[in-house]
């Protein structure tokens, strides 16, 4: 009897969770492997395994023991998130949405340009910060993805276009953590899954080309410069700020001049000195995009080691800002360029599938409720909007 008792106890236990080798960086995969008993240098087959020829199978790691690779099914996996939808836009950018383990969708854009290819990549379950301009803040917040769950949005995207091994042709040759959520409230997940972008042993993508865009957590953009050596944009939207105050509301805790100086604490941490940083500036109709507070833009990035991209606003449900008008903008462009600021506008690729920059939007599980209120909210104005 007890006997069986014990059998039956053995058959309910809950199978050993295996770790998914995908999110693990170089370190930490030597890590595993010495735990294993292995050598170290077995990080660096498994990674090129995963990352440079795109293997999830241990079977086809043929120059790795039989003996360890029956040793890592019992104990490891290597397991992307699930691809929900891949939409591809009349412009040839394409969007994935992907499943994580929550349940939850999370988008991935992948414009092509040329022979550039930028990923668009997302960092959490929609986003903590509600920027007024931003489909996904719409969406409330739900946790942060994974090392597995961001740099698996790499590996899918490159596996989509058939391009394992590495030795074809490059499809992703720069990636932005720009995609939904903002990257430094997962600090320790986005520098891990940066690391692997960067190393050899991973994507190779070189430090320039890899950018974290940030609206400005000014302690943990301190902490970056410690680690990191990536590319920095910041998301600013305005130039004083009691407008910045309302379209990105963590400005009320980081002002605009805490986060220039953060940014400036970033570079001189850096042994490359001639990278700048940029400055993403949505264009909105009415709001942001007149000559004057050009002028204003001008005045306080003078001094200010930078390039600007304007990205005129691009709509979507629950928004009642609107696009700003080719001259707008055209205008808005001279100003800073009459200044001597480099700047470019931001061509709207992929608006179409809604892939366009601030159009990702998932499906959140949300726990906030934000998304609930915004959705009371704005069918609130509306039903006004049609009395009067």
């Amino acid at each position: 009897m007890t006997t069986e008792t014990s059998e039956q106890h053995a058959t309910t236990q809950a199978p050993v969770e295996k770790t998914n080798l995908l999110g693990l960086s170089r370190e930490k995969m030597e890590a595993f492997c010495l735990s294993l008993g292995e050598k170290s240098f077995r990080a660096q087959q498994l990674l090129k395994w995963i990352h440079h020829h795109g293997v999830d199978d241990f079977d086809e790691m043929t120059n790795i023991s039989k003996n360890f690779r029956a040793q890592l099914k019992e104990c490891a996996e290597i397991r992307p998130p699930e691809v929900v939808t891949e939409k591809t836009s009349k412009d040839g950018t394409r969007k994935w949405a992907v499943k994580v383990t929550s349940g939850s969708l999370v988008e991935t854009v992948l414009i092509p340009d040329g022979d550039r290819g930028t990923l668009c990549v997302s960092s959490q379950v929609g986003c903590s910060l509600d920027c007024s301009f931003c489909s996904t803040g719409k969406q409330g917040f739900q946790r942060d993805l994974t090392v597995a769950e961001i740099i698996g949005q790499v590996w899918l995207a490159i596996k989509s276009y058939d391009a394992f091994p590495s030795t074809n042709k490059k499809i992703i040759t720069n990636v932005v953590m720009m995609g939904m959520g903002e990257p430094l409230l997962n600090f320790d997940n986005v520098v891990d899954a940066m690391s692997l972008m960067l190393d050899d042993f991973g994507y190779g993508i070189s430090k320039r080309r890899v950018t974290l865009s940030t609206s400005g957590v000014v302690p943990a953009l301190d902490r970056l410069g410690d680690v990191s050596s990536v590319s920095l944009a910041i998301s600013l939207h305005a130039a004083d700020d009691e407008l910045r105050n309302q379209l990105v509301p963590i400005n009320k805790r980081y002002p605009i001049a805490e986060l220039l100086a953060a940014c400036t604490r970033y570079w001189d941490k850096q042994s490359d000195t001639h990278r700048v940083t940029t400055v993403e500036y949505t264009l909105i109709a009415g709001v942001n995009d007149s000559p004057e507070q050009a002028h204003a833009l001008a005045r306080l990035l003078k001094d200010f080691p930078c390039k600007i991209n304007l990205i005129p606003f691009n709509p979507f449900p629950l928004s009642d800002y609107e696009r700003p008008s080719k001259r707008a903008v055209d205008r808005f462009w001279q100003v800073l360029s009459n200044s001597n600021i480099v700047t470019t506008v931001r061509s709207t690729r992929g608006d179409d599938i809604d892939a366009a920059c601030g159009q990702l939007i998932g499906q959140v599980a949300d726990r906030t409720k934000r998304s609930e209120r915004h959705k009371a909210n704005y069918n609130q104005v509306q039903a006004v909007n049609i009395i009067e």
